[in-house]
């Protein structure tokens, strides 16, 4: 599974243009770290949960 340690504590929309240059045709969304999701998984969507400052809470990954 596809991850980006890097990302963390970047902002979310940095992060999102990272993603985006190496998988431009995947669905990245970004969302409050504290909001609920489901637990599907999705080989072409990754999820940035993002803290209140705007920035990357934990890794990105593909799912």
């Amino acid at each position: 599974m596809k991850k980006w340690p890097e990302l963390v504590g970047k902002t979310g929309e940095e992060a999102k243009e990272v993603i985006l240059k190496e998988y431009p045709d995947f669905k990245v969304q970004i969302i409050p770290a504290d909001h609920g999701v489901t637990c599907d998984y999705v080989e072409t969507r990754v999820r940035i949960f993002i803290e209140e400052n705007g920035k990357v809470a934990r890794p990105p990954m593909i799912g």
